[in-house]
């Protein structure tokens, strides 16, 4: 076979069909896509709300829960008790299928009638965890998404095996942690990014094995280091205290320096910190091997276009997102994991499942097609259980319908077998996933698109303290604090500090922060390289590299072996 060029059904442009690329589409069986790598991750996270949360009724017990479903969604919601209860399956939703329509029009129809979760969590693993999506094994944590086995952590996104921590992105293994990003076995670290093994450590990035280190970069197991420079326990001690971290004006003053310091250093094409790697292309990869084009993964091997896998291993995968834990031939997927195989176009299936195609929220079941909303069942189609021979022959008959008679949207795009979801069968508005997060668009242009769009609610809540109220000092915070509504010095938004949260802020001797939990987490994500590669060259012996550094970014970007001859 050789490579091929094909044109983007959806955004017009060319990518590239390598020979790799047609073996595993011939070994799962599936046709090679007309949609590119970027349009085809864009879809599946339009079908991925992590953060968009919304007071609701559970519409079987009638109990106020939290959801990501807003409450004028038309379609029936579970609180996590009564959907993982027994008092329904989804085989009461069963429909026939009907051969002169196209069949993602009736998975479409069958998503309407049945009931759906209100958060995507393992509640039963959880311990006091009431606000949380996509985590489980969790215990006391607040506003956290994407994580697992973690313990009073808050405000915080792709997590595993965390604790005491808050207002991060992308930790792992570590505990005491404040406003990191990319970090991983950290302890005692505040403000720092692409960190490993580091103790009692502050605005530093790309250090390994460091301990009392502040406004750092590119710095091995070095001790009481300040931008960079040597200094004695006590000038260190002397040092930390003079820039009183306590008040929210020096952080803001610090973060400035300590950003502007960085970007005289060179950084790594790929912001993995040397993390065992084999072989691999993208960024933010960690103890992976034969992985092209991979973004925010942990032990993905043989596979390519994945993006945020938390947990290992993910093996022999294309085009999937989200999770991970024993995962084997995925393709076009999301939120698919616990020992999943063989599972192709479809959204939240788990645990333990395999052969299951076009199907959202298909729990512990084999042998499903075009299902939704199931638990523990086999040889299915739209919720119906056929004989094995006779699952078998109407799914190929399906298949060569869908061929014959695909799914075409509003904008005249045709979806046939081979093609994950329209975004019209999305449960969730396009400014209410994850979509937006990477690919942000406007209102206009979603409409223009045919995608859905959420106008929001409201606020209930009056503010009662402004942000330039708030005492600059966390030592001169106040227990009534927690009763007073604040605003957001930057949306204008009302929110609220929890106990949890002033108590690690005191812990810390961290000030408050001004802004809310949604703009913290948009100023993380803005120093988080995007899901995309450019061509560049090392500014140091000017080979050619691909790196997530755009080209008219201000950091001095070094191929591998420049990076680590400097700096390790």
């Amino acid at each position: 076979m050789k490579t091929e060029t094909r044109n983007c059904q959806n955004c017009k442009t060319d990518f590239v069909i390598e020979p790799e690329d047609f073996k595993f589409y011939e070994k799962i069986k599936v046709p090679p896509p007309t949609f590119c790598p970027q349009c085809r991750f864009q879809r599946r996270l339009m079908f991925f709300n992590q953060r968009s949360l919304y007071k609701r009724k559970c519409d079987l017990c009638g109990r106020d829960i939290i959801s990501t479903h807003s409450s004028d969604k038309p379609f029936t919601v579970y609180c996590p008790p009564c959907w993982w209860s027994d008092k329904w399956n989804g085989d009461e939703y069963a429909s026939e299928y009907d051969s002169s329509r196209p069949f993602l029009e009736q998975v479409k129809d069958l998503a309407k009638k049945t009931p759906h979760l209100a958060l995507n969590v393992d509640y039963a693993t959880n311990i006091n965890c009431d606000y949380l999506n996509h985590a489980g094994h969790c215990k006391n944590c607040y506003l956290i998404y994407i994580a697992d086995f973690c313990e009073n952590v808050l405000y915080s996104e792709m997590l595993g095996y965390n604790k005491d921590s808050m207002d991060c992105t992308m930790l792992g293994g570590s505990e005491l942690c404040y406003g990191d990003i990319s970090c991983g076995q950290c302890y005692n670290t505040f403000f720092s990014e692409d960190c490993r093994y580091c103790r009692d450590v502050y605005f530093s990035k790309s250090c390994v094995g460091c301990s009392n280190c502040f406004g750092c970069i590119n710095l091995r197991k070095k001790d009481y280091h300040i931008f960079n420079k040597p200094y004695s326990k006590e000038e260190y001690e002397k040092k930390i205290e003079s820039f009183r971290l306590h008040t929210y004006s020096a952080i803001q003053d610090l973060k400035r320096e300590v950003y502007g310091f960085w970007t005289e250093h060179p950084q790594e094409f790929m912001r993995t910190n040397g993390t065992r790697n084999v072989n691999v292309s993208g960024d933010y990869v960690f103890e992976s091997k034969n992985a092209k084009n991979v973004w925010r993964v942990w032990g993905v091997e043989d596979s390519k276009y994945c993006q945020i896998v938390t947990l290992k291993p993910v093996r022999d995968t294309y085009d999937y997102t989200s999770w991970g834990n024993n995962v084997t031939q995925v393709y076009e997927s999301t939120v698919v994991g616990e020992g999943a195989s063989l599972v192709k176009f479809s959204v939240d299936c788990w645990p333990s499942v395999s052969d299951v195609e076009y199907s959202m929220w298909v729990i512990s079941s084999q042998h499903m097609f075009g299902c939704v909303n199931m638990k523990k069942q086999q040889y299915c189609i739209l919720n119906k259980q056929y004989s094995p021979s006779d699952f078998e022959a109407l799914k190929l008959k399906i298949i060569e319908d869908m061929k014959a008679k695909p799914f075409i949207d509003s904008r005249g795009i045709k979806y046939s077998y081979g093609e994950f979801f329209p975004p019209e069968l999305s449960y969730f508005a396009y400014n209410e996933t994850t979509a937006m997060d990477y690919f942000s668009i406007t209102e206009s242009q979603a409409k223009e698109k045919g995608y859905a769009w959420h106008k929001g609610e409201p606020s209930q809540y009056k503010v009662t303290l402004t942000s330039v109220q708030l005492p600059d000092s966390i030592r001169d915070a106040q227990d009534s604090i927690l009763g007073e509504v604040l605003e957001c010095s930057n949306c204008k938004k009302a929110f609220k500090l929890v106990k949890p949260e002033l108590d690690l802020l005191r812990r810390f001797d961290l000030p408050i922060p001004r802004e809310c939990p949604n703009c913290r987490y948009e100023e993380r994500l803005g120093r988080v390289n995007p899901p995309r590669l450019w061509d560049r060259k090392c500014e140091k012996c000017g080979k050619d590299i691909q790196t997530s550094y755009a080209p008219e970014r201000p950091e001095i970007v070094y191929c591998e072996e420049c990076y680590q001859k400097e700096v390790i």
